[in-house]
């Protein structure tokens, strides 16, 4: 077993706030298994890796020899989180939570152990609450304490409307701790104040208040905004190997550490040795390829993983792409480059138009791929070779444009 120095530091890796670090250390002290839940509204059906972040943390937490606790939160999800949000959420339907909370169970696996992992649905004890204990949980928070809420706040002194609804979901959330007696929880920064929430309402029930640790909210492949699915910038966890790899290699040298960082299950030491070897000249693509073989091998299998690493070096290194190609680099709005536009800056085609046929004739690839898609558009921070039919090529680096 680790000394709790030791799991402390594993703890921390990546975090962004621990609170209250002393008390974690006493309840490490008791040398019992702690009880460590997270929170997932199945808002979603597929997961990318910026989801995982949280799972990652879970299982750091079972090497450990904790109890984990995945928490589906069906029947928060039929309200709507509204962090983050300036408008009331659409909540879900029931067949929608049911659905996405199925294809959550099969996917979290693949990093978690299911023999040492509690999967719970907090329909199981919020759908036994009748409206008078409903209105005893409400009478435990203030509206003034809701309101110091950001998203609350704002939304409050702009005019714009605050469904009384939205109020619960921070409280339903916080005695989900109660129901469950946690000793942890995890959440993103934009949880922080859902999991206090939990920490105040244990202790109105005469619970040993948890410890709130927060992870950050993974960029994407742009390296600006975070990923997200309807952004086009994220690493889906059920895409094909080849893809996900390539992805992997298309992230900038800096954003790697960020990924290594928050994704990767080498030890400390060996992730700070990589940084050294790369201060005395290692080139940071070796390190890239080392961390997409794992993250590659972890959804799809060392097999897989090897397959996908042959696959890019035969398109990048082996005569499929030429060693030499023009580089440039072309200024995008937030909301991304459309692929003609991108080609035809880039000086690979004379007109959009020409872009568009092009695409439509299976002639244009990025990073060996072929392109279908005419409304593509690719985030500030991408880093793609672009090809137009066989002797056209360009190394594309995407900044983002002033405002």
């Amino acid at each position: 077993m680790p000394s709790i120095e030791e799991a402390l530091e594993r703890i921390k890796r990546g975090a962004d706030e621990l609170l209250i670090e002393a008390e974690l250390i006493e309840k490490l002290k008791t040398g019992r298994p702690l009880r460590v839940k997270a929170g997932f509204d199945p808002t979603a059906p597929d997961l990318h890796l910026g989801h995982t972040v949280l799972i990652n943390k879970l299982r750091e937490f079972q090497d450990l020899g904790h109890e984990v606790i995945f928490l589906i939160g069906d029947f928060t999800g039929m309200i709507g989180d509204p962090t983050g949000k300036s408008a009331t959420r659409k909540p879900l339907t029931r067949d929608e939570v049911i659905d996405n909370a199925r294809t959550y169970e099969s996917q979290i696996f693949k990093i978690l152990d299911p023999e040492r992992t509690l999967v719970m649905f907090n329909s199981s004890w919020m759908g036994q609450m009748d409206a008078a204990g409903l209105i005893a949980l409400a009478a435990k928070y203030t509206v003034a304490r809701m309101l110091e809420r950001d998203d609350f706040a704002k939304r409050y002194h702009g005019g714009q409307p605050i469904a009384i609804h939205e109020f619960l979901y921070p409280l339903i959330q916080g005695y989900d701790s109660v129901a469950l007696r946690a000793d942890v929880e995890l959440g993103g920064t934009d949880q922080k104040f859902n999991l206090l929430v939990g920490r105040e309402l244990q202790k109105h029930y005469g619970q040993e208040p948890q410890v709130v640790l927060t992870m950050p909210i993974l960029e994407g492949l742009d390296g600006v905004q975070k990923m997200s699915k309807s952004l086009g910038n994220y690493i889906g966890i059920c895409e094909p190997p080849g893809e996900m790899f390539g992805k992997l290699m298309s992230i900038s040298d800096a954003l790697m550490w960020r990924y290594i960082e928050l994704l990767s299950f080498r030890p400390i030491e060996a992730v700070r040795r990589w940084r050294r070897e790369v201060e005395q000249g290692r080139n940071p693509r070796d390190i890239k390829v080392e961390f997409a073989l794992e993250i590659v091998a972890r959804f799809h299998g060392e097999a897989a993983a090897r397959h996908a690493l042959e696959e890019f070096e035969a398109r990048f290194r082996h005569g499929a792409l030429p060693e030499e190609m023009p580089e440039v680099t072309l200024t995008a709005p937030a909301a991304g480059l459309p692929i003609a536009q991108l080609l035809k800056q880039a000086g690979l085609v004379a007109s959009t138009s020409e872009a568009l046929r092009q695409i439509a004739g299976g002639g244009v690839r990025l990073d060996g791929q072929k392109v279908s898609d005419k409304a593509l558009t690719l985030a500030p921070g991408s880093q793609v070779v672009a090809q137009v039919g066989k002797r056209r090529f360009a190394r594309v680096t995407l900044t983002l444009a002033d405002a």
